[in-house]
């Protein structure tokens, strides 16, 4: 995971909490969790309309755009 290995992980988590402080940390890993969901729902929506264009071109006889 992009060259990062335990004593990295533990430097930035270290530092994560004196910028942030402990009571700030869970709500900050809530919110990114949040966006990174609502980011995957958003990337699939589109990903799913594109197909079911797709088919309904195929059905009505029109070439792929």
């Amino acid at each position: 995971m992009f060259g990062l290995g335990l004593p990295e992980m533990g430097i930035i988590a270290v530092v994560a909490m004196l910028i942030f402080g402990p009571k700030k940390i869970p709500e900050l890993g809530n919110a990114l969790g949040k966006t990174l969901r609502s980011f995957k729902e958003g990337v699939g929506l589109g990903d799913d309309e594109s197909a079911l264009k797709e088919k309904e071109n195929e059905e009505e006889g029109q070439p792929k755009v």
